[in-house]
């Protein structure tokens, strides 16, 4: 089966698609990338996500008609990579626009309530594709007991699990997110959490100081020093320090943390602050994997991992990977290219979302309880028909 999935991340920057053909079932799937294409929102669609995503007040009426918008331009991209790759797509996988995503629950009239909330219109996905759409994954991991995220890591487990060699892959988006496979794992066995910011303190500090989305290939990091003293303080955030399974977004590391994190900067120059929230990133991803990662809860032993692999945008942050390098070779890791295992890093998640509608079409369960905190596996999303 052809599938398109379908990402927008928490940074906002746009959409990615990515085709696959997939065959098999649950964790015996495999599958295959035609294809992968980026598209970027408009600068006035990226201004309106962004401040939803921000908003303490929104209009209901420009919500909803930003979440039909979306299942517009996600539509169209599809349309797109499909033509261009000459392949006829069956299904779509669309993950949606997370406005808010809330994994904890916290008291709300009378009782506690997770939530979350994916916009773009998945029906209108479907009527313009003339296909059928799984969209809105994340609520029935929730409403089993889990946290919604991660989710990747049911394709981390597909791509990556290896007999001998234990394998720590990092996802580094506007938040970073990793999946821990020892060798021989069962699912079961898999742990997965987000570990704190990705590129989103990064790209916030670009947007304010040089007016740019992000800073590319690190360029402006590698100029700067690092604040030591700002990164020790804003490690000890509590997120950071709160054991799995967890999730994180905006909420956490948006607009009011840039806030702080600029304020402790003070009048440091520019590129120091870049390189100081590159840093942060950095220290964030070695300390969660020295934390909760190498040694087994209540045991000294440390896991046999041997390699990291990075993926997404922020793999390709030269000076980041630099910086990690520092943290996780220490720890016995050596870094791996995501490339030689099959899978574009800059479309990883994409490609996720395509085999999460595959196993939703196929009645399978796409979530790995031991990452998400979920009672059970559960089938993922909703099916809009054509």
């Amino acid at each position: 089966m052809i599938v398109a999935g379908v990402m927008s991340g928490t940074s906002a920057d746009g959409i990615n698609v990515a085709i696959v053909r997939c065959l098999g079932r649950g964790f015996r799937t495999r599958f295959e990338v035609i294809t992968h294409r980026e598209f970027a929102y408009p600068p006035a669609v990226r201004r309106m996500v962004l401040e939803a995503m921000n908003a303490r007040a929104a209009s209901v009426a420009d919500l909803s008609r930003l979440n039909f918008l979306l299942g517009e331009l996600y539509a169209d991209a599809v349309l797109r990579t499909q033509r261009r790759a000459r392949v006829e797509v069956e299904l779509i996988g669309c993950h949606g626009q997370t406005i808010y995503h809330q994994g904890e629950g916290l008291p709300f009239v009378g009782r506690r309530i997770a939530c979350t909330w994916q916009t773009g219109e998945a029906a209108v996905v479907a009527a313009r594709t003339r296909l059928p759409v799984v969209s809105d994954f994340r609520p029935a991991d929730m409403a089993a007991g889990g946290k919604g995220a991660p989710l990747v890591p049911y394709l981390d487990y597909l791509v990556y699990r290896h007999r001998r060699r234990g394998r720590i892959v990092q996802n580094i988006g506007g938040i970073a997110n990793l999946t821990a496979i020892p060798a021989r794992a069962a699912p079961e066995l898999v742990m997965g959490f987000d570990s704190g910011p990705g590129n989103m303190v990064i790209d916030a500090v670009m947007q304010r100081w040089y007016g740019r989305a992000y800073d590319s290939g690190g360029q402006v990091a590698s100029r700067g020093g690092v604040l030591d003293d700002v990164v020790r303080e804003l490690i000890r955030h509590p997120f950071l320090r709160r054991r799995p399974p967890k999730t994180a977004g905006r909420e956490q590391f948006g607009k009011e943390f840039v806030a702080r994190f600029l304020r402790l900067c003070g009048r440091a120059a520019k590129e120091d602050m870049v390189a100081t929230a590159t840093a942060l990133t950095a220290y964030s991803i070695g300390d969660a994997i020295r934390r909760f990662v190498l040694t087994e809860p209540g045991d000294a032993v440390p896991y046999k991992f041997r390699d990291y692999i990075a993926t997404g945008g922020g793999a390709k942050n030269r000076t980041l990977m630099r910086m990690i390098e520092s943290q996780v070779r220490p720890l016995g890791l050596r870094i791996r290219d995501a490339e030689d295992f099959g899978v574009p890093s800059v479309a990883k998640e994409a490609v996720a979302f395509a085999v999460l509608a595959y196993q939703t079409w196929r009645h399978q369960p796409g979530n790995i309880p031991s990452a998400t905190g979920a009672k059970r596996a559960v089938v993922l999303g909703k099916v809009s028909y054509v």
